[in-house]
């Protein structure tokens, strides 16, 4: 389970190969946002000649192509999953707005998949970014087997709800004039449905990448939603990112210490039992039990 997420542009074969060498969990070739259009076809071709040459050791291999509404969507999965296709793990998607645009993928995947005889399924990551996707969280989540992951991404959604904002991922002016947190309602929608169909579900970036305090505080509230993880644009993010999503061994302790309590307190023919001043029931346990599987994942 990726909790750190590295994007770098496919035009860019040099920060490829630095990527491929980081602490990411995985990598993540971009084909959409950080290529121009004139570009797309040649980065299309160095994004296979990296997947081909580079080895990127651990880490999962991810190439995001355009939205399926583009030009360009079609082209990305035949040319470089077809050349690709066994050393990619899984396609991100950009701007779902529907079950439909995954289903899309998913048919094209499996044509490619069928022509040049992958033995492994690819899996299709969602990035929800508009108003429309949060609308349909319910149905992108349950719209393909192949579904892996939900991903927020901050800066289209801003734009999509003509929220006014001066960066992606960051607090500013606007975040002080409203009485909570702004993003609040989608966040919390993505985490749900990843829940409710055994799918992760990540952050998206966190632009300023020199600053390290607001970057661990947007992870702080992305992991007290409940993301497993976060995108990345800069290396020098990925430990904070890692940490921030990491339990601490003082969290691991307090669960262990629940689990311990509580299984005595089975064992003695009691369904609760106090711990710390603090009363503990099969509630208590399912979430330490959660914080203990997060740690196994990790």
């Amino acid at each position: 389970m990726p909790v750190t997420q590295l994007f770098v542009p496919a035009s860019k074969p040099d920060m490829i190969a630095k990527a491929a060498a980081s602490d990411a969990d995985a990598v993540c070739i971009d084909l959409e946002d950080s290529v121009t259009p004139a570009d797309k076809p040649a980065a299309r071709r160095q994004a296979v000649t990296a997947l081909a040459e580079l080895d990127f050791g651990r880490r999962t291999r991810m190439v995001r192509i355009n939205a399926v509404e583009t030009p360009f969507a079609y082209r990305d999965l035949i040319d470089v999953v077809e050349a690709s296709g066994s050393r990619i793990e899984a396609i991100m998607v950009p701007k779902v707005a529907s079950a439909r645009d995954v289903e899309f993928v998913d048919t094209l995947l499996t044509q490619i998949e069928k022509a040049v005889q992958l033995a492994r399924p690819i899996r299709i990551d969602a990035q929800i970014e508009s108003a429309a996707g949060f609308l349909n969280i319910r149905e992108i989540a349950r719209a393909s087997p192949r579904l892996a992951t939900l991903i927020f991404g901050q800066g289209d959604y801003s734009a999509s709800m003509q929220m006014p904002a001066s960066s992606i991922g960051e607090l500013d002016a606007n975040d002080d004039a409203y009485p909570g947190h702004r993003y609040h309602a989608v966040m919390h929608a993505i985490v749900a449905a990843a829940r409710a169909n055994g799918l992760q579900c990540l952050d998206g970036p966190f632009a300023a990448y020199q600053d390290a305090a607001g970057l661990e505080r947007a992870c702080r509230v992305a992991r007290a939603i409940g993301f497993d993880g976060k995108q990345c644009i800069h290396p020098r993010q990925l430990a904070t990112v890692a940490a921030a999503f990491a339990p601490s061994p003082d969290e691991i302790a307090a669960a262990e210490a629940l689990v311990q309590v509580y299984d005595a307190a089975i064992a003695t023919g009691r369904g609760a039992a106090v711990h710390d001043g603090r009363m503990i029931d099969a509630a208590s346990i399912r979430m330490a039990r959660a914080l203990l599987a997060r740690r196994r994942q990790a």
